[in-house]
Order: structure tokens, then sequence, then C-alpha cells
């Protein structure tokens, strides 16, 4: 508990002794009624006098009709005909559940809490030889950082100098340590674990991700979903009404008690219309639903998800088309060795050896990836005389022998005989001194988490589409693998967003459409879409920048977590709706004709609340 808590509990426990007290006092001492409202009046104004004081300011900013003024109205009119114990119960019980709430939100604050933990107080710069800690806004792009074991990541960069692993999860969720080497990107908000790194900066503090996820989080709150809107405009009219509903319970039944001959009953009527004011607060359902989906906010926060808005968590759950790019979204948009088919006498390890060799002079993908693959270090001194051929491949004499690496067309021309052609993915060719090699195939890979994803998504009865730009061939092998439903090829942007356009054409009223993507032309699909989905580690700031629900590990399988976490919450807020409203009308009837005393009504209002908000602290945490 904070400090405001603790005060609040010690006058909570305080005002309840009193109370007790001054019961037992008067049930023994059969005390006077003047002595008996003194001393009711002391536990009453140390309990409830931050209530009264917000009423009364509430009246003076013609701002009158809340919880404050109900309860306010509902204690003065108890003690005032008498009831003073009641009195002073309502206003007591009241405080004790905007503890048990305050308590709840601020269980439900930690997660978001842990997260602003992310945020870097300074950055090491090296300043004549000395590190000198300075202000992480004050760093240039370009900048030469240096990150110390224990430290935070400040800004965006590469590491130039040293190895380290890296602990990810207060971005992404995931609790296994990231290695990271020379040359790797570095995001901000990582906490280095291991050794010293040297990080040249690639962005400024204020655009680096750290700063971005806490920009969304803070601002997530501004975004309310339908629910929380009911809400707001049914309190707006609620409230008011129920007033001048009670008001009307006190006088209309006595004077027409009046006009047909019998007793008024003015104090039995007044007594109904204070418990009528004490079970119509709406605090059950202004503070449990804002509650329920800051949790589910927080919720997927700790799990690598960041929803930029209620409204966006509350979409999710209604989703029954989900459309995702190719390549960075369920591939990992890098090029790998897949494949190794050697012939004529040639091992896989030779293959390699000669086709790395052969493609060592140049910094295509392609070529890359056959130097990856190539477990053993590269010594140029073997290899000369690289020559490009345009169109075909590279031809080079490594070890004094005649090698090629290309296309078929490029067998032709060398006079090496390929006896099958591959088609899965890109396929490099390779001949020795004419004699054909074999062929190596060089592919996008899929995330091993994807098929896991779209297999979720699909027993959920989601729709699964792919957009992507690259040829069919290709795009036909990922989509059968994933087992995707609708498989698109060859599309520009503008493509993208007319497919899109299409979708959306044909789902339902009440259905929505999400599209996942990671690049910078990605971002008009993703805001044309009803929710748009941004891989956040590798993701272009443009993609992120217009999607509503950012994944920050770039794992796929994360979306359907997203769904579940939205469900959920949705689920709990209809809950608290429907037995909020349920009680309080019930109550409200109760109470109306005489069957319910204000001891109900304080149940109805502040047992209402307490079971809604506990109810609510079920959407932080998901299995």
């Amino acid at each position: 508990m904070n400090k405001k808590q603790k005060t609040i509990l010690y006058r909570i426990i305080i005002s309840a002794v009193l109370v007790v007290a001054v019961s037992i006092l008067d049930a023994v001492l059969d005390l006077n009624v003047w002595i008996s409202a003194v001393l009711y009046l002391v536990p009453y104004f140390i309990i409830g006098y931050d209530i009264l004081k917000k009423a009364w300011k509430g009246i003076l900013n013609r701002q009158v009709f809340d919880e404050n003024f109900l309860m306010a109205v509902a204690t003065v009119g108890a003690i005032a005909i008498g009831e003073f114990r009641e009195g002073v119960a309502v206003m007591l019980f009241y405080q004790i559940g905007e503890l048990f709430q305050s308590v709840a939100v601020g269980k439900s604050r930690k997660n978001i809490a842990a997260l602003m933990d992310i945020r870097p107080d300074y950055a090491n710069i090296v300043v004549d030889g000395q590190i000198e800690k300075v202000d992480p806004d004050e760093v240039e792009i370009g900048t030469t950082i240096v990150v110390n074991p224990g430290e935070k990541v400040p800004i965006d960069g590469v590491i130039i100098d040293g190895n380290t692993s890296l602990n990810t999860s207060a971005l992404t969720g995931e609790s296994v340590p990231r290695d990271a080497v020379c040359g790797d990107e570095v995001i901000s908000g990582c906490i280095n674990l291991t050794g010293t790194i040297h990080i040249r900066t690639t962005k400024e503090f204020g655009d680096s991700t750290v700063s971005k996820i806490l920009d969304l989080v803070e601002n997530s709150s501004l975004k309310k979903s339908r629910s929380e809107n009911f809400i707001t405009k049914f309190a707006k009219y609620y409230t008011p009404a129920v007033c001048y509903s009670a008001l009307a319970l006190a006088i209309i039944p006595p004077i027409f008690n009046l006009i047909i001959g019998n007793p008024a009953a003015w104090l039995t009527w007044i007594i109904r219309a204070l418990s009528f004011l004490v079970v119509s607060c709406p605090c059950a359902l202004v503070i449990s639903i804002p509650l329920s989906f800051f949790g589910g906010i927080g919720c997927a926060s700790t799990n690598g998800i960041l929803v930029k808005g209620s409204n966006y968590l509350e979409a999710l759950a209604d989703t029954k088309y989900i459309v995702f790019d190719k390549t960075g979204t369920l591939t990992k948009g890098v090029f790998e060795v897949t494949g190794s088919y050697p012939e004529n006498g040639f091992s896989k390890d030779e293959l390699l050896y000669y086709a790395a060799y052969a493609e060592s002079g140049s910094s295509h993908p392609i070529s890359i990836s056959l130097k990856k693959a190539y477990a053993g270090k590269l010594e140029l001194e073997r290899v000369n005389g690289i020559e490009e051929v345009a169109g075909h491949g590279v031809m080079a004499v490594v070890d004094g022998r005649n090698v090629a690496a290309g296309n078929v067309k490029l067998m032709k021309k060398v006079g090496a005989s390929v006896t099958s052609e591959h088609d899965e993915g890109t396929a490099v060719y390779v001949s020795v001194d004419g004699v054909y090699a074999g062929c190596i195939t060089i592919s996008d890979v899929v995330k091993p988490t994807s098929k896991e994803a779209i297999a979720g998504l699909k027993a959920s009865g989601i729709k699964t589409v792919m957009l992507t730009g690259d040829t069919a061939k290709t795009a036909q092998r990922v989509g059968t693998e994933l087992g995707l439903d609708e498989i698109h090829s060859e599309l520009l942007p503008a493509d993208k967003v007319a497919q899109v356009e299409r979708l959306l054409g044909q789902k339902g009223a009440k259905e929505n459409l999400a599209f996942v993507g990671d690049g910078i032309n990605d971002a008009p699909v993703l805001s044309r879409a009803d929710i748009g989905v941004a891989m956040g580690a590798l993701g272009s700031d443009a993609a992120i920048e217009a999607a509503d629900v950012v994944l920050m590990d770039d794992d796929p399988s994360k979306l359907a977590l997203a769904m579940r976490i939205s469900r959920k919450t949705l689920k709990i807020v209809r809950q608290n709706i429907a037995f909020a409203l349920a009680v309080k009308f019930a109550c409200l009837i109760l109470v109306a004709v005489g069957v319910a005393n204000m001891w109900v009504a304080i149940f109805a209002d502040v047992g209402v609340m307490v079971l809604a908000v506990l109810n609510a602290t079920r959407a932080l945490k998901i299995k």
C-alpha cells in the first residue's frame, strides 16, 4: 500500500472501533439522542470528511451528480432522521470499497510500472578517454555509447565492439536471454547481462524503441472502448435519474397517503429514499470496467504485446479475418541455406566450400547466406579471378580450380550438365572444372512459431490470408506449408490495399479484419484494416506508428494470445455489467417497496463493487 492508502486504512480502523464502542455504550447506558448523535458524528467525520468535501466542491462547480454527492446525501439524510449507526456504516463501507478498488488498481498498475522501469536514466559516452554519464536526450545519432553489465541499453543502435547476452523480458515477455554479437542491432530497454559492449546509436532517444513503447502505454487509456463509452454515457443520465427518483420516492407516496386519508409516514418513505440513493451508486460499473481493460492491456504488455487503446483490445475479440504479410512476418526475412544436393562424387561440405569461396567477393544476400552457412573461416588467398556474369552468377578460381556458381544458364555456359533442377526457393548450381558438382537451395525461412500461429487462429474459426510481393511459386510454398486459406502473390503496396478492401467488403458488419505486417510498405494497409498489427522488434518505425497493436518479439503466435486476452477481458466486462445492473435494479425495487432496508442497500453498493473489482483483476493474468 502507498501512503494515501495506509492513511485511509487507519481512518477505517479508527472509525470502525469508535462505531462499535459507541454502539456498545448506547446499548448499555441508553444514551440521550443528542449525546448519541454527537458521539456517532466523531467516527462519521473521521471516515467521511473527504467525501463531504468532494461533494461540496462538485456542487460549487455545478457538477453535482456523482457518487460523492450520492453518499453525502444518503448519509447526512440518515443521520438527520436519527439513523446514526446506519449513516456512519454506509460511509464506512463505502470507504472500504474505495480502498479495495484503489489497491486493485495499484496491483494492475504494477505491470505497467514494470514496463516503465525500462526507461534509462543515463547513457555512457567516452570523453577524453573517460566514461561520462549524460542524459540520453543529449546523445546524437552516430555517437558511440558504452553499456556495462547490469545496465539498460538507453538508445537503439548497432554493436561495434563486444559480445553479450541481453535480457529482453520487459519488451518481449521472453525470459530467455538473447545473445548479441558485434554487428547486431540492439533496441533500447534491454538489460545487458554479461559483457561490456560499445554501441553506435542509430536513432535519437526520442525516436528509440523505449520512448515509443512508453508513449504508447501512457496514451493507451485515451482510446476508450465501446463498453467504457457506454458506461460514461450511462452514468451521465443514470445518476441524475436516480436522484430525482429518490426525491420522488420521499415525497409522492406520503402525499398520496394524505390524499386518500392514510397517515403520511414521512419517516418511512424518507428512509426508503435514502436507501434508494445508497443502492443507486454506479461505482461497480464506473470502476470495474476501465479496471478490466487496464488489466487486459497490462497483461498483454507483460507478454510482449502493446495495445494502443482499450478500443483495439475490444476489437480483437471480434476479429474474423487476419491478413498477413509474408516477409518478416511469417518468415524471418533473411535468406538461409535450406538444402544441399551434391552430385558426381562431391560431398555436401565440398559443394558448400566451393560455392562460399566463389561468392566470397559479393555482398548480395544470396552470397551472404552461402558464406554464413560455410562453417570454416574464409581464407581469401585461396580464391582469385572472381568474375560476376550478369544475369547468370559468378565465376572464380578456388585452389587453382575453375568454379562457377549461379543459375542453369551459367552451367550451360561452362558446359556442366545439370541432371535435375530445383524449384524450392533460390537455387545456386555449382560446377568445378566444368563438372556439375550439385545444387544449393536458399530460401526465406519460415519462423518456427508461424505454423503454430496459423493453426491456432484457424482452430478459432478465423480466416487466414497471406499477401506478398514475392513470386507465385515462393508464396505457394510458404502458404501451403503453413496451411493458409488464401494466398496472393506478386503484389505492390497498392495491390495489398485493394485485396484488403475486397476482404473488408466480404466481412460481416460486426466482424473485424486485422492486418499483420512489418515493413514500411505495409503502413498503408495497417492503417486501412480495422486493426493493424506490427512486428515491433525488427519492424519499421512507419509500420509501428500506423499499427494499433505491436508484437514486440516478432512472434506471430502472440497474435492468438492477444485475442485470448481480448476475449477474456470482454467476458469479464460483460459479466460485471450484467451482474452490477441486475443486482442494482433488483435492490432498487426491493428498497422502493420496503422489502429491503439500508443494510441491504449497503451490500448492494459496496458488496457489488468489491465483487466486480475482484472479477476485474482476473484480467491481469492469463494461462
